[in-house]
């Protein structure tokens, strides 16, 4: 079996790799770690297992937030809300929790399983069923192998608890969309809670594992330990992740608003250095969802798109983004279960109204670079 501590002195390192897998949403990642360092502290380590090592009468409870990460950040969660959910969960299933995922790698989303694990005493599984974060509670990779969402559980920091069992994963989200815009915008949320047999099958494995490691590049260190300086962090990062430098460029206008349960808007930016005399547009719902370069396709859903401080690489979310902000944007492929058709179907550019086809970004890469070497 394999099996390593969490400790404190871990959390930010996930965290931060967490924020580039979250392409921008999955809630504030600097909230979740201060709440998940704070219970290590109080409470030990957590353990991290790996999916392979669960057990068929094992029961994975994933945990995260629903809602705008714009709302996340100014009602920080309270820890109350974590043990609400698990003990809601245990009362409606009658079947007591072995053990804690993430149900995204996402931002926030990273940080409080292992929150939830070091208040509950529990471990936490080394994998997601997103391999990023996605703005849906059906994109995930349960409902791609046709699982439902089971009995599904909502608390906020009100008190109030909602347990319903939708049909599928869509009326999943519908409802609990529906009421997290009652709770304030944001709220604690359990779905997809299944045996061990069944996270084996489903499960994206190692991405905290691989959120650690892409925070530990842009902390200053190579995968051999070697110093990195800040120039150098965001090329070591796509050889890292195997991805595309899209663009660099200033932030030239932002529309951004909280709209149904998301954080919603696009951003426009004007390039700088050798990208200087082209724009960039990214559209966003919580993630950053498609990027054109003067008004060509660069990257889409369900790849991944994340916003980089031009200067020190360090992630920027869709709530943190701001005007005049010097940033780089890099696109990596997604897991191979997204690139299926049901995969595409579920989070692809079509179910958010996008008028493109998907393409792999290694691909439009590609493309472009031999059309700049052709001209």
């Amino acid at each position: 079996m394999s099996e390593r501590l969490i400790t404190e002195s871990d959390i930010d390192e996930i965290a931060l790799g967490a924020a580039v897998l979250g392409t921008g949403g999955g809630g504030d990642p600097h909230v979740g770690s201060l709440i998940a360092k704070r219970l290590i502290r109080l409470h030990g380590p957590v353990r991290l297992i790996d999916v392979d090592d669960l057990e068929d009468r094992d029961f994975v409870v994933p945990i995260g937030g629903i809602g705008a990460p714009s709302v996340s950040v100014e009602r920080i969660q309270a820890e109350s809300e974590l043990l609400a959910a698990l003990e809601a969960i245990e009362g409606a299933v009658r079947r007591v929790p072995t053990a804690i995922m993430p149900i995204e790698v996402g931002g926030g989303n990273s940080m409080l399983p292992i929150a939830a694990a070091a208040l509950a005493g529990l471990p936490v599984v080394d994998g997601d069923a997103m391999g990023r974060a996605f703005p849906e509670a059906q994109m995930v990779t349960f409902h791609l192998a046709g699982y439902g969402p089971g009995a599904t559980v909502l608390v906020d920091h009100h008190g109030n608890e909602v347990v319903s069992r939708p049909v599928d994963g869509a009326w999943s989200e519908r409802l609990a969309r529906a009421a997290t815009v009652e709770m304030g915008g944001a709220a604690t949320m359990i779905d997809y809670a299944y045996g061990g047999e069944v996270v084996r099958e489903c499960a994206i494995p190692a991405t905290l594992t691989q959120a650690q490691r892409i925070g530990r590049i842009l902390r200053g260190r190579d995968a051999s330990g070697a110093e990195l300086r800040d120039d150098e962090k965001i090329d070591a990062l796509c050889a890292e992740l195997d991805a595309v430098r899209l663009f660099d460029g200033k932030v030239a206008d932002l529309q951004r608003e909280v709209v149904g349960g998301f954080t919603r808007g696009a951003a426009e930016l004007d390039g700088v250095g050798d990208d200087r005399g082209s724009g960039f547009r990214l559209d966003f719902q919580n993630e950053m969802l498609l990027a054109r370069r003067d008004g060509e396709l660069a990257a889409v859903t369900p790849d991944l798109i994340a916003v980089l401080d031009l200067a020190t690489g360090m992630p920027i979310t869709t709530e943190a983004l701001r005007y005049g902000a010097r940033v780089t944007v890099i696109a990596m492929p997604c897991h191979e279960k997204w690139r299926t058709e049901a995969g595409l179907a579920t989070a692809g550019p079509g179910h958010f109204g996008y008028d493109v086809d998907w393409v792999p970004v290694e691909q439009l890469a590609r493309q472009r670079r031999e059309r700049k070497e052709a001209a």
